[in-house]
């Protein structure tokens, strides 16, 4: 089958976990064709240039989400007309923005009353108005184009202003000023710009029109193409989320130097995004347990989530050997050094440990992070750690003999990331925010013990391997690193159980192996597509589960033997000699029974 890969910032762009998952994932599928529809950050350029994609990615198509929008990225109908839209087409705009704005920027209220009756009522909740607005944008931009001068317009900015100074606007919206409108209005056109591009199909030119499934791995703008997808043509749609989308958009917005009702605006027309993508995706896989509570939240069915772990690479850790019960005494922490993970608490409880583990040391092995305070972060954690053992720095002659050490992986003490695992007695993580804890899971690799802070889905993971304390709290941090520091056999158990766990629940098998038999599944599932070019692959194949299964059935089961099951043709009362619709009542030359012939 086909499969169109729908991703942002990462795959084939750009590196990074999320590059390398896809990257992964795509490889191990060989089954299956692949197209990669990629929203990047940055100027796209050839992903066969420096990444060599393997055959069976047939195309890749990218278009920026940054500065001006290229007019190459486009509708074909957009790029034809190549004037400013009409009267009738700014009149639909007005409309179906209105409904989308109406929708996120308008504050909880009832529903409509029981006796209300007329056209109104169409559009009985939010969710209905927004999706409402939504697609009928995404249709205007199909047929006329213009959606991004549009979005820019002063049409936008008065229809932003009619609902943020409204009665029912939410209450941090009322004091929008023009400044803060022309802001909105900015952002919504970039996070709109997928229902622009060409990616749809022009009757000359396949996109996603001729893929099987799209598979968006994260929420937001790479769900977009996949809900219009399955709006244009029935296209089942997979959401995959190791990071959800909403909680990134929070925290980022938490610390931008916007107003009030711009964060307001956003977060709301994004928690709106998400509630229409996890309510027409056909499957939610998350990553682990936190993101599906995020997911259920955001008003994601129970029944349509499955946890896929994310599959990580155990072959870089497998020639470490299992931790000796001796006497080590050295602490780990891996990972990017940001204030989320609170490597202050860490080492004031190194110094609390130290009071009694004189012998002890701590060796922080990793880089910057991406938050922009990180390299102030580090600085500060440096000078704290002189502070802390002024006495030890004073006399040290090399970095070596302080006990504790800043380390980059690729330096002489740390040529590979397995021997910074390899030195740990114990390996320590700290943060206060977590998503995934990739490096506690290349520790369990490594067969070493763990101390870990209660975040995210560290105790998913862990799983009953390790010791688990609260966020914040150095003298629990300390306690615990002692308690296995002082007992080696503990030590060596809980590594050797955290070995496999990790080569049981966390390998790239396991995850390619998941997502083979979903793609499986809701192919099997998925509504007969239409005939003509949308029901046949570009090489003139027929698609997988075009009909189905008992339409290739010869002789006269199909009909006899599916009616018995469905009752309905065969029951009491029903008509004389009517056959099921979707039983064929002659069979076809040369058919053959699929390999899955019912889901």
């Amino acid at each position: 089958m086909r499969i169109g890969l729908l991703t942002e910032g990462g795959y084939p762009y750009a590196s990074g976990e999320s590059h390398a998952w896809c990257d992964r994932l795509v490889r191990g599928l060989t089954g299956h064709d692949f197209e990669v529809y990629a929203l990047s950050a940055r100027p796209c350029r050839d992903a066969r240039g420096g990444h060599r994609l393997p055959e069976h990615v047939r195309r890749v198509h990218g278009a920026p989400l940054w500065g001006d929008f290229p007019a190459a990225h486009l509708r074909a109908a957009e790029e034809r007309r190549g004037r400013t839209p009409g009267r009738r087409a700014r009149r639909r705009f007005t409309e179906h923005f209105g409904a989308l704005v109406a929708a996120f920027a308008a504050a909880p209220a009832g529903g409509p009353p029981a006796d209300r009756e007329g056209p109104d009522n169409a559009l009985t909740s939010k969710a209905d108005r927004f999706a409402s607005g939504l697609y009928g944008l995404a249709e205007l931009a199909r047929e006329h184009g213009g959606l991004p001068a549009l979005l820019h317009s002063e049409d936008a900015v008065r229809t932003l202003e009619v609902v943020c100074h409204g009665p029912r606007a939410l209450p941090a919206a009322h004091g929008a000023q023009v400044n803060d409108l022309l802001a909105v209005a900015e952002q919504l056109e970039l996070a709109l710009r997928p229902l622009s591009l060409d990616w749809y199909g022009d009757g000359s030119t396949p996109g996603l029109d001729a893929v099987d499934l799209c598979h968006a791995t994260s929420g937001g703008a790479a769900a977009l193409p996949g809900l219009l997808a399955k709006s244009f043509f029935g296209t089942p749609l997979l959401v995959t989320e190791y990071g959800v989308r909403l909680r990134e958009h929070y925290l980022a917005r938490a610390a931008a130097p916007i107003s009030a009702p711009v964060r307001a605006l956003l977060a709301a027309f994004q928690g709106a995004l998400a509630a229409e993508t996890y309510a027409q995706a056909a499957l939610i896989t998350p990553g682990n347990t936190h993101a599906r509570r995020w997911q259920e939240r955001c008003g994601a069915d129970r029944a349509r989530l499955r946890t896929v772990y994310p599959g990580m690479d155990a072959a870089p850790f497998a020639a470490v050997a299992d931790a000796p019960a001796d006497d080590s005494r050295t602490l780990v922490w891996v990972g990017a050094i940001e204030p989320a993970k609170d490597l202050v608490a860490l080492l004031h409880a190194f110094a609390e440990l130290r009071r009694t583990e004189p012998a002890a040391t701590l060796r922080i092995v990793g880089g910057l992070g991406r938050d922009p305070q990180a390299p102030g972060y580090l600085a500060h954690c440096r000078a704290l750690a002189a502070q802390l053992f002024p006495d030890e720095a004073a006399d040290a002659r090399t970095v070596g003999e302080n006990p504790v050490s800043f380390e980059e992986i690729g330096g002489p003490d740390v040529p590979a990331l397995a021997d910074a695992y390899a030195s740990a007695a114990v390996v320590v993580l700290s943060s206060v925010v977590e998503g995934f804890p990739r490096s506690l899971v290349e520790a369990m690799f490594c067969g070493r013990a763990t101390v870990s802070t209660d975040a995210g889905a560290v105790c998913e993971v862990i799983g009953g391997t390790g010791l688990v304390v609260p966020p914040r709290n150095p003298r629990a941090l300390a306690e615990a690193c002692r308690a296995l520091l002082g007992d080696p056999d503990r030590r060596a158990r809980l590594g050797a159980a955290a070995r496999a766990r990790a080569l049981e629940l966390f390998t790239v098998e396991q995850n390619i192996a998941a997502f083979r038999g979903i793609y499986l599944e809701l192919m099997s599932h998925a509504p007969a597509r239409p005939a003509g070019r949308r029901g046949r692959h570009a090489q003139g194949l027929p698609r997988p589960f075009d009909r189905p299964a008992e339409s290739h059935v010869p002789g006269r089961w199909a009909a006899t033997g599916a009616a018995h099951r469905s009752g309905a043709a065969t029951g009491p009362g029903a008509p004389a000699g009517r056959t099921p619709s979707w039983a064929a009542p002659e069979p076809e030359r040369g058919a053959e029974v699929p390999a899955m012939s019912e889901p």
